[in-house]
């Protein structure tokens, strides 16, 4: 009898993976109108120095997919751990998640939002399918790192970073 694989309990699988503590970004671009969009995201990776190169990804249902998959250009705004606020609104359901929220325009248009701990302004090199995901891998072209402790994200919600008391 052959091993037939049995479906992932996908809670489980989700709880599984909350245990690694990632980042919290807001990933930013314009659509062809030049209306800006926005999204939370913590799936966010740093893939090579040289080139300067990193990847997010975006679920397909997400109401931006359109604006980004047409984008040759985004921003990873890193959030501070006193952003959660911001977080929380860009992950929400909204037509219009930039009324009311401050930015600048970046280099090639996109919003860098003010107060991240970090943005990295990037051009799109390619776009591959992950599953009920689209990633994307990105040039850096332009960032600046403020220095503010960034925002966590694991076992299901917004954390804080501290020195761990062993390290040297």
């Amino acid at each position: 009898m052959k091993n037939v694989p049995q479906p992932l309990d996908q809670r489980a699988l989700r709880n599984a993976l909350g245990t690694f503590v990632t980042g919290v970004t807001v990933v930013t671009t314009r659509d062809r109108t030049g209306t800006p969009h926005g999204v939370t995201a913590n799936s966010f990776s740093s893939i090579s120095l040289d080139p300067p190169l990193i990847l997010w990804s975006q679920a397909l249902t997400s109401r931006s997919y359109p604006a980004f998959r047409e984008s040759d250009h985004f921003v990873i705004n890193i959030l501070a751990d006193d952003q959660v606020g911001l977080a929380d609104h860009f992950a929400r359901k909204s037509e219009d998640k930039f009324h009311a929220i401050d930015y600048e325009d970046g280099l090639f248009g996109a919003p860098v939002l003010p107060g991240a701990a970090a943005w990295l302004e990037c051009r799109k090199v390619a776009m591959h399918p992950g599953g009920d995901h689209t990633i994307y891998l990105g040039r850096v072209e332009r960032f600046a790192n403020v220095c503010r402790r960034p925002l966590v994200f694991g076992e299901g919600r917004y954390l804080m970073t501290a020195p761990h008391p062993m390290a040297a």
